[in-house]
Parts: structure tokens; sequence; C-alpha cells
């Protein structure tokens, strides 16, 4: 798969049954904090499959009218995209995408397609983002700004200029 917006056919579905094992491995390509535990493989994907249906479960709990899509890259499963629109704003709820993908464009693609349709119906884009996560900067580079932060967790809000 090509790590770049310029060679790349980009694309969103809504997520099904079939892509669980999918939204599992994803999920568990964002938890390399699990590595310093000292977990053989079968325990660390348990717990990889417990830490995600939990997260699902509060995802579609917490925002029931949400959107929960796949991202395609070229035809294959490459990340999720998942977001909640109300009136006044469209909330970024998740979006991850494959390691060998990251920092390519692909994200930033998506995000600007969420963007414009922001700027179009006179909404804000919001998302929380965790201390230390490096997609921080390319929120900032988009025009995002910091509203809180409660030593966790960043939300940022971008609005139309």
């Amino acid at each position: 798969m090509p790590g770049t917006t310029a060679s790349a056919r980009i694309s969103l579905r809504e997520a099904t049954d079939d892509d669980h094992a999918f939204l599992v491995a994803l999920y568990g390509s964002t938890r390399t904090d699990l590595a310093l535990l000292p977990l053989d493989e079968e325990q660390r994907d348990a717990l990889v499959r417990m830490q995600f249906h939990a997260q699902d479960v509060h995802y579609r709990q917490t925002s029931p009218h949400a959107s929960f899509g796949i991202v395609d890259v070229d035809g294959r499963a490459a990340g999720r995209l998942y977001v909640d629109r109300t009136a006044g704003d469209i909330r970024i709820i998740d979006i991850t995408l494959l390691p060998a993908l990251r920092g390519g464009g692909i994200g930033r693609a998506l995000i600007q397609q969420l963007l414009d349709e922001a700027a179009s119906t006179a909404r804000t884009v919001s998302l929380h983002v965790a201390m230390g996560n490096g997609a921080e900067a390319l929120y900032a580079r988009l025009g995002f700004q910091l509203i809180a932060d409660d030593g966790v967790y960043r939300l940022m809000e971008w609005r139309a200029p």
C-alpha cells in the first residue's frame, strides 16, 4: 500500500462485522505500551481484544448516531475514522491508520474533508488528543486550537476562518 495521498486512492465506508478482526489488529497497533508488560503473545492478544471491546462499547454508547468508518486505501482496509456530527459540531471521535501509512498525508486528507464539510455547513470540528500524541502537531498545522487540557487529553477545536 502506498503511504502518500499522491499515489493512493482513499475511500471511506461504514464498518461491518467483517471488519472486526482488522479493527482489533489496528487498535493493537496503537498499544505499543503493552510491550512493556510481562505478557506472552496470547495474553497480550487477549488484553488487546478486551480493551478494544471496552473502547468500542464506550464509543457506541456515548455517540450512538456517529459514523464508524473504515478507511480504505487502494481497496484495502487501512484505518478507521469515527465521526459524530451534530448541528453545530463535527466531532472526530477517533482516527487511526496502520503504522506503515502514518505520516503520509492520508490522515491530513481525511481531516481536510471534514474541515471542508464544517466550513460549508457553519460547524466547528473538534477532537480529543492524548498528551504526547504526535498527531497533535498535525492538528495545530491544520488550524485546530487548544480549548482544554485535563493533563491526559487535550480538547482541540477548528473554526472556519
